[in-house]
């Protein structure tokens, strides 16, 4: 919560600058270190308010150059002088594994003359249908988006088929919209699911359970990997072998779920995370209950981030090319936008591996 009441400070006091005739649009504001020292903040909250002001219209971002006030009158109407401008819609933008994918994508946009406009969903549908809007609006010459919701029907699929009829050239990672089946580079999160639950199979254990997140296509996917391991190996299923939770759900909600499962007599030995983020919270809750890992219950994460090497427990976690990704999306773009008749249609599927690390044991018989 006070994480938020900053962030929101800080988009306040910029918008009143703006508001007050402060700073005019086309200027520069301050820089990302000249602002953290400003309001005495991290530089996680900075970029967080800015990242917000820019998908907010207020301000804009220009590759190499800064951020610039924005004229919301004629924001709709601008585009960088050379017309090389690249849209990248991600579901969230300043945290977790989103900085090292937003970074190789925008390494290679920028050595050829390529400028960004960011812009992040939350997760939210509505939130997306701005984006676009905003995207179309500033006729960016091709998009890079992380899909939102991708588990359940998106409203806003028509957006993308207007992109199509105006010939403007569109990527999907992370996962796609099966009703649209558009060019795109994902990870078999199916494998990555497997590879983390037949790890502690291996290892002996027989009571596993599975945390996944249920409303983005990635944790179903590694939901059926985890399924598929117990079937192949012919381990029985057990009650309470899988909790799911959606965006919306507090973390709270689907940790006290899993609280009441170690807390029974049937605590399991082993618990499969969504990703190292999830991976992270059972290890504080398991610290909570006075259960040691990997001695009492072994954990595996997923994404293989800087989270899985940051508690004095390093996590065992299934990795994701991260900032691989983002090259391999930006090449996709150039590639696309400069020979548009060649665009056609594209897939790339990374294979996951697991980093084993000091989170998983072999069970004691």
């Amino acid at each position: 919560m006070a994480q938020q009441t900053k962030v929101g400070m800080v988009k306040q006091k910029i918008k009143e600058w703006i508001n007050e005739g402060k700073v005019s649009p086309g200027e520069k504001i301050y820089s990302e270190n000249e602002l953290v020292k400003m309001f005495e903040v991290s530089r996680h909250t900075v970029r967080q308010a800015v990242g917000d002001l820019v998908h907010e219209g207020y301000l804009y971002r220009e590759q190499g150059a800064g951020t610039f006030v924005a004229n919301r009158r004629t924001e709709a109407k601008r585009m960088p002088p050379t017309g090389k401008n690249i849209g990248v819609i991600t579901t969230y933008i300043t945290d977790y594994i989103f900085p090292s994918i937003i970074k190789g994508i925008e390494s290679h946009l920028s050595q050829h003359g390529y400028s960004l406009t960011f812009a992040c969903t939350d997760n939210n549908p509505e939130k997306e249908r701005q984006c676009l809007e905003t995207m179309i609006n500033r006729n960016v010459d091709g998009l890079i988006v992380e899909p939102t919701r991708s588990s359940s029907y998106n409203p806003n699929l028509h957006y993308y088929l207007q992109m199509e009829q105006n010939n403007t050239p569109f990527l999907m990672i992370n996962q796609y919209y099966p009703q649209l089946n558009p060019p795109h580079i994902i990870l078999d999160d199916e494998k990555g699911g497997y590879i983390a639950t037949d790890h502690l199979i291996g290892l002996g254990h027989r009571k596993v359970i599975g945390l996944f997140k249920s409303d983005d296509i990635q944790g179903l996917n590694r939901m059926q990997g985890f399924i598929r391991a117990f079937r192949e190996k012919n381990i029985a299923f057990f009650p309470e072998m899988i909790i799911t939770y959606t965006t919306e759900q507090k973390e709270e909600v689907f940790l006290n779920k899993l609280k009441g499962v170690l807390l029974s007599d049937e605590r399991p030995t082993g618990i499969v995370c969504y990703n190292d983020e999830i991976a992270i919270s059972v290890l504080n809750l398991l610290r909570e209950l006075g259960l040691k890992v990997p001695n009492d219950i072994s954990i595996v994460g997923y994404d293989d981030s800087y989270l899985a090497e940051a508690s004095e427990t390093k996590i065992t976690s299934v990795t994701h090319p991260k900032t691989e990704m983002g090259i391999e999306a930006a090449k996709w773009v150039v590639s696309a936008v400069e020979n548009r008749e060649k665009a056609g249609t594209y897939q790339k599927v990374y294979q996951p591996e697991l980093v084993i690390r000091s989170s998983t044991k072999a069970i004691s018989k």
